[in-house]
């Protein structure tokens, strides 16, 4: 897993995007992690924490899930926003499923700052 830690200065517009619909999913549902994913033909999928007695996933795989029921074949990236330091294996493993190892992840904290880029290796 590559890790590095960036102030956000200077990331690609795109990415920001994710990462800002990353955010308001999280403030808009009220929930623990809003994630944003982008696929091979640039569409985006935004998902929030799913949190029900017979369901649970997290943010950044209920996405994955969502560009995968809507037929998106790789990713080009992924955002999660959450109070962790960084993508869980799990959340990680399932961009990696569609994305493959080199895909990044961008872990943004509350405020939408960039903590970290790791890859779903």
């Amino acid at each position: 897993m590559t890790q590095s830690t960036e102030s956000g200065a200077g990331l690609d517009p795109e990415d920001r995007k994710i990462i800002t619909l990353a955010r308001s999913a999280r403030a808009r549902n009220g929930v623990p992690e809003g994630a944003a994913v982008r696929d091979e033909t640039g569409r985006t999928y935004v998902a929030g924490t799913v949190d029900l007695d017979s369901l649970k996933l997290s943010a950044l795989r209920t996405a994955v899930a969502m560009a995968v029921a809507s037929g998106a074949t790789s990713l080009e990236a992924a955002a999660v926003v959450t109070g962790a330091d960084t993508a869980t294996d799990e959340d990680r493993a399932a961009v990696r499923d569609l994305g493959g190892p080199g895909t990044p992840v961008l872990v943004a904290g509350p405020d939408g700052a960039l903590r970290a880029t790791v890859t779903a290796g």
